[in-house]
Order: structure tokens, then sequence, then C-alpha cells
């Protein structure tokens, strides 16, 4: 019954979370941009709604369970069976989801983080070059999470692709 409740959580959550990253960079993001300035406040909107907690808990409880399931499938650490093609592909697969884990959380979050708070500063900024200088910053954020965004969702296909192969090689 363990392996069972871990794989419906690991399945779900992890679809989840590959599906929304897929969508935020497919779709939302380039909608967002044709917006211009008014598109910040979707990602506002999407703040208030928790999506900056949301996704990197649905993230850690995907990698914490997956990581459960190689142990179990894997029959312990003890065994050969990490080296067998579908624990190498397991493992590319962990691999992949935890970078994408790490960029999501040290690179993606952090910088909407410090979007979140300069974004509404800009009203507040009567000198043009502290508000240029905020612009200027404001923009290297969103070009960097752009393609933040584009690598963890490459990171994330290569986990779901392992692991949709893997039980099969």
């Amino acid at each position: 019954m363990l392996f069972v409740t871990l794989r419906v959580i690991h399945i779900v959550l992890g679809v989840f979370w590959a599906g929304t990253i897929f969508f935020f960079v497919l779709l939302l993001e380039p909608a967002i941009r044709d917006m211009g300035p008014d598109g910040g406040k979707v990602l506002q909107a999407l703040g208030r709604r928790g999506f900056l907690n949301i996704m990197p808990l649905a993230a850690v409880v995907t990698i914490v369970t997956g990581l459960g399931l190689y142990f179990l499938v894997g029959g312990g650490m003890e065994t050969g069976w990490g080296g067998t093609p579908m624990g190498i592909a397991l493992g590319v697969g962990a691999l992949a989801s935890i970078v994408a884990f790490l960029l999501g959380w040290f690179g993606l979050r952090a910088n909407a983080l410090e979007l979140g708070r300069l974004g509404p500063s800009l009203p507040e900024l009567q000198d043009e070059a502290e508000r240029g200088a905020a612009l200027a910053r404001i923009q290297a954020l969103k070009d960097r999470n752009r393609t933040l965004g584009r690598v963890i969702g490459a990171l994330l296909a290569v986990a779901v692709l392992t692991m949709a192969v893997a039980r099969h090689l």
C-alpha cells in the first residue's frame, strides 16, 4: 500500500508541477509579455494566490516521493539495480528534477520575489536615474526568469520522458 500511495502522490504532483511549468513557459509568460506593463498584474495575482509557495511544495513532495519509490523499486541501496537501464533512466529523471527544483528555488523564485518588491516601488521613484536603474533591473530579472523557465521546462521534460519509458528499457 505504501508503494501505491507514494506512486499516486508522485504522479499527481509531478503532473501538476511539470504541466504548470510547461503551460507557464509556452503560453502564459509570452501572453503576459504581450500585455506590457499590465502583465505584472497577472503575476501579482498569482503571487497573492500562493503560486510561489505552492509550486516549490509540489516540487519537493514530488521529489521526496520519487526518491522513496526509487528506494522501494531498487530494493534499497545495497543492490546493483541503480546500474540497470531502468535504474539509470529513473536516476537521470530524478537528477533532472532536482536540478530543476534548485534552479526554480534559488533562481526563478528569488527573482520573482525581487520583482514583486521592485514593481510596486516604481511609482515612488521620482529621481529619473533611480527609476531608470529600477526599470533596467526589472527587465534583467524578467529576461533571466524567461531563460530559467525554459531551462527548467527542458529539465522537467527530461524527467517526465525518462520516467515514462524507464520500466520499458
